[in-house]
């Protein structure tokens, strides 16, 4: 009986713990389902906050392409604002000087930022002219630019050499041409070849618009 006794005593120690090692595994499980449970609640919402974030930066993409846009609308107008200053400041001035420097009166038409074409081998050639005044024996043609570049200068001085400027006026030929470019100050390197070609330049001096390479180029031609 004892011995009997004894294992009896086992097996019902062994039923515990097996009891035991059931509910603390049934225990665990369930509390492993409740943790999946909530990490997929979790998932759910962090889907949701990434598909309201992708729309955020939808808009917010949407937002800089319009900002984008009107920024660039913007400087496009203040770009073209600033290159009118020099024009706004030259053109007045163009009668004045024509009559102070070449003593000319009394012109035919003046005409400003005005596009003139001609057709050259079948094809038509346009130019846009800052400002032309026309007097009875002569044409004065100013070139202004307010942001001054080299290409600007060489530009002008092989237009004035290649006397295309009777292409585009032919009611100009037979007449000096005066050209002259302006703007509200001119380094003093471009101004010294374009004293070479012979071309006035005229830039701001004394609160007032003056050729300063006037007397040189006279000089020279005498």
């Amino acid at each position: 009986m004892p011995v009997l006794e004894r294992r009896v005593t086992v097996l019902e120690t062994m039923m515990k713990d097996l009891v035991y090692i059931v509910t603390k595994s049934e225990r665990k499980h369930e509390e492993f389902k409740k943790e999946m449970l909530e990490f997929k609640v979790e998932m759910k919402e962090f889907k949701d906050e990434m598909k309201e974030f992708k729309n955020e930066m939808l808009e917010f993409k949407d937002e800089m392409k319009e900002f984008k846009k009107d920024s660039n609308k913007k400087w496009g107008d203040l770009s073209r604002s600033l290159g009118m200053i020099a024009e706004n400041i030259v053109i007045p001035n163009l009668e004045y000087i024509a009559k102070k420097y070449f003593n000319l009166n009394d012109y035919i038409y003046f005409v400003e930022r005005i596009k003139r074409n001609y057709k050259k081998n079948g094809e038509f050639i346009q130019k846009e002219f800052d400002g032309i005044i026309f007097y009875e024996d002569a044409i004065l043609i100013n070139e202004t630019k307010t942001f001054i570049k080299m290409d600007y200068v060489a530009d002008f001085v092989d237009f004035v050499k290649s006397n295309e400027i009777f292409d585009f006026f032919p009611e100009a030929k037979n007449k000096r041409v005066i050209p002259i470019f302006s703007s509200l100050h001119i380094p003093e390197n471009y101004v010294s070849y374009l004293t070479k070609n012979n071309i006035y330049t005229m830039v701001m001096k004394d609160g007032t618009m003056e050729l300063i390479n006037f007397d040189e180029i006279e000089d020279k031609n005498r």
